[in-house]
């Protein structure tokens, strides 16, 4: 067995004890996996703690920054590594974490994402570089209910290696995800004093469809990408009307 490294594993899960084999088998180098749970009804809790896993359960749900923020302040090892539940890493990106680990700048890390069963290539997935891996002390997450974002001064590098990461794995899920984010975005605008119409929300939707189909060559992906850019196109119409809905 490989020796563990000085790394605490953080991510939040609500009902993911399908996802979970996946993600933390591939995170058994960190020293300490940290869970925190917002009250699932699965066997999320169970699956965590056989794999190794702390878990810490809350009975609330403050927003995705204040949750990760949460799992940060149980890590206790020199260096952090953050993930979703529904991502996994491999063996090349592990590599590359552990001949990081001889520096002391936060890490990038290229995420493979697919939709609907199909890696998407093009539609702006393709270039996915999201900020993970970072020494306790230098960061945080900022308090964004949702698409909260890693704060940090230190120098940044890309590693390599990919972690995958199943996005969408059917469109209910779709549904449900675009429900959930509307509404979180809605709600965070609305605390920061933005407005919106239906004009707006017209104009938007249709600009993210378009982006997402012509500019960043969702074509490219074939039908899944047609049916992505709809899909981004629907998302946005609807965190615009429902702010303008509060407003």
């Amino acid at each position: 067995m490989s020796e563990k490294l000085p790394i605490s594993a953080i991510l939040i899960t609500k009902n993911e004890a399908h996802n979970l084999p996946r993600c933390l088998g591939s995170l058994q180098f960190c020293s300490q996996i940290v869970v925190v749970d917002s009250g699932s009804t699965d066997d999320t809790v169970a699956v965590a703690q056989s794999l190794g896993a702390e878990v810490h359960q809350t009975d609330d749900w403050p927003g995705f920054g204040p949750q990760k923020n949460r799992a940060l302040a149980h890590a206790n090892q020199p260096w952090v590594l953050s993930v979703d539940a529904d991502e996994w890493l491999t063996p090349a990106l592990e590599a590359s974490i552990r001949a990081h680990l001889a520096t002391d700048k936060a890490a990038e890390i290229l995420r493979a994402s697919s939709f609907c069963g199909q890696t998407m290539r093009y539609s702006g997935w393709g270039d996915d570089w999201v900020l993970r891996l970072f020494r306790r002390e230098s960061a945080r997450f900022s308090d964004d209910l949702v698409h909260e974002r890693l704060i940090t001064d230190s120098k940044v590098l890309r590693l390599q290696g990919v972690m995958n990461h199943e996005s969408f794995v059917d469109l209910s899920q779709v549904l449900r995800k675009i429900d959930h984010y509307s509404s979180a975005w809605a709600e965070q605008a609305f605390r920061n004093g933005r407005k919106s119409s239906l004009m707006k929300s017209v104009l938007k939707g249709f600009a993210a469809g378009f982006k997402t189909l012509l500019l960043k060559q969702g074509w490219r992906d074939g039908s899944r990408g047609f049916l992505l850019a709809l899909t981004n196109a629907h998302g946005t119409f609807y965190k615009y009307a429902k702010l303008w809905l509060k407003t």
